[in-house]
């Protein structure tokens, strides 16, 4: 292991993710394949184990593969990579942060990130629930469990909307989520 390529590969994370945790999956994901560090669907399963544990899920995600690639010592530097950049720069953002956020151009900025934020975040929601839902292969064949936890979920989520009234709280989708699994896997 490489300890360099893992010092860069999250420091670009860092770097690079906008938009919050979901916002930085792609990014994570792009950089994971880029270094081959671990499978597709491995990564799927760190992922899941990074959104069911407290504390920010890029930084979770970030120490999972770290550990999976490099140990102790590379869950420490991935975690510490990718924090650094949103730490120098709300360091810096903080000093500033009167007159800066008060010019039109800085906030018609943040505007127009937030479309693309959410657009990247559907898009890869949508990839990651095909790729968990068909086996790849030489031909392209369907997981029947996937298909029904991703139907009790929906199912959940919109029964919930209806009947209260407000969106579910992810931590109960979770929990779900960690149930269905149980029974079906």
């Amino acid at each position: 292991m490489n300890y360099l390529e893992l010092f860069w590969g999250f420091l670009k994370v860092g770097l690079f993710s906008f938009g919050g945790a979901y916002g930085a999956i792609p990014v994570i994901r792009e950089v994971v394949t880029e270094y081959d560090w671990v499978t597709e669907e491995k990564f799927a399963y760190l992922l899941a184990i990074s959104e069911s544990t407290p504390g920010p899920i890029m930084v979770n995600t970030a120490t999972y593969i770290g550990n999976e690639v490099g140990g102790l010592w590379g869950s420490i530097l991935a975690t510490f990579m990718v924090c650094l950049p949103a730490f120098i720069i709300i360091l810096l953002f903080s000093m500033i942060f009167k007159t800066f956020l008060q010019k039109p151009f800085v906030a018609a900025i943040l505007n127009g990130i937030k479309p693309c934020i959410i657009g990247i975040i559907i898009a890869t929601g949508l990839h990651m629930m095909i790729e968990n839902c068909f086996a790849e292969g030489i031909t392209i064949s369907a997981n029947w469990q996937t298909f029904i936890i991703t139907a009790i979920l929906l199912f959940v989520m919109f029964l919930y909307k209806k009947l209260r009234k407000k969106a579910i709280s992810p931590i109960l989708l979770i929990g779900v989520a960690a149930c269905c699994g149980i029974i079906f896997f």
